[in-house]
């Protein structure tokens, strides 16, 4: 078995590369390609390769993480040469042919591209869908409210690089940061994030379109809808930057239709795979593990139908190498590639 990793020398692509040794991913050969710029280089003892028509053949799977422009262009031409391509970025999230998965969310739908096209979900909707499975499938999921609090590393390594930079010329008057916080604002540059993101939240996530609401908002709604197979799911998003270096963070107003009771919601969450509960988890402390975590499980207030939770998870694992990484085991188990799979 053949697989490549495209957009290897990444924030993500590095933490593929680990986790297919990690999780002892049965390649006999794994391949490496990124730009230009970094073919040639050695990583892992592998010579990164560069992406042109004659290096994209004859692989099993391909795990893409090198952008949306980069999957536009080359997707389908690893596709054609006999791959199930894995794809991380935007790109073919939304198309009608591609399945969008979460591994323990919607596997059987790995059977069901047409394009030999998998896609990854945004890594803030990835975290989400975990408990709105885990509960939809017990109460009937008909609304969300989602409040995001998105780590740095989101905008990938110069994301974190960009917040780190900021940190010490910041700490360094901490007078200023109390007494005048625009001063201090000024101090830093910011080009990844929409405002200097250090000691700082940041309510603008994306590109604002006519409503007011931003492409990373309006994920959150697409996505979590072709997930979960519900396409009059009601969504409100809000995605806000916040200073932390890995680790996506979201509070959640979810409406059933049956009235959940919470002994029953808290057996539902604890019961679904790769799921923890925990009183009040933080992304720091989940940074580097795995598992979704979700706690602050609570009624609501004012409606009967409603559950308000908070969630965790690592969103360079799972909201990103990790779950790609499951597709291609789910890919494999399926007997999707390889002598074993079905003729197209």
């Amino acid at each position: 078995m053949r697989v490549a990793v495209v957009g290897a020398t990444g924030a993500v692509g590095t933490v593929m590369r680990r986790l297919l040794r990690e999780r002892a991913f049965p390649a006999d050969e794994i391949v490496l390609f990124a730009s230009e710029r970094s073919a040639g280089k050695v990583v892992d003892g592998l010579t990164v390769q560069p992406l042109r028509d004659d290096t994209v053949t004859g692989f099993d799977i391909a795990l893409f993480s090198a952008g949306g422009s980069t999957s536009k262009a080359w997707a389908e031409r690893f596709a054609a040469g006999g791959a199930v391509v894995v794809d991380n970025s935007s790109a073919w999230r939304m198309d009608p042919d591609v399945p969008l998965i979460v591994a323990e969310v919607n596997p059987d739908a790995v059977e069901e591209t047409r394009k030999g096209i998998i896609a990854n979900p945004n890594c803030t909707t990835m975290v989400v869908m975990l408990p709105a499975k885990a509960l939809h499938d017990r109460f009937g999921l008909t609304a969300m409210v989602a409040t995001s609090f998105q780590a740095a590393g989101g905008a990938g390594q110069k994301g974190i690089d960009e917040l780190a930079d900021q940190v010490e010329p910041l700490a360094a008057d901490v007078d200023q940061l109390v007494n005048d916080g625009a001063a201090a604002a000024r101090k830093v540059e910011h080009t990844v994030h929409a405002n200097t993101l250090a000691f700082n939240v940041v309510p603008l996530l994306g590109t604002l379109n006519d409503q007011g609401y931003t492409d990373e908002e309006m994920k959150l709604q697409n996505e979590s809808r072709k997930i979960l197979s519900l396409p009059g799911l009601s969504v409100t998003p809000t995605c806000v930057r916040v200073p932390v270096m890995v680790g996506h963070s979201i509070a959640v107003r979810a409406t059933f239709e049956r009235e959940p009771g919470l002994d029953e919601a808290l057996e539902a969450l604890r019961a679904f795979p790769n799921l923890v509960v925990e009183e009040a988890p933080t992304p720091l402390e989940w940074a580097g593990r795995d598992e979704t975590v979700v706690g602050r499980v609570r009624r609501d207030l004012s409606d009967p139908h409603v559950l308000n939770f908070f969630v965790v998870g690592d969103n360079l694992l799972k909201g990103a190498a990790l779950n790609t990484v499951q597709i291609a085991e789910l890919v494999v188990e399926r007997g999707l590639v390889g002598s074993s799979a079905p003729a197209a």
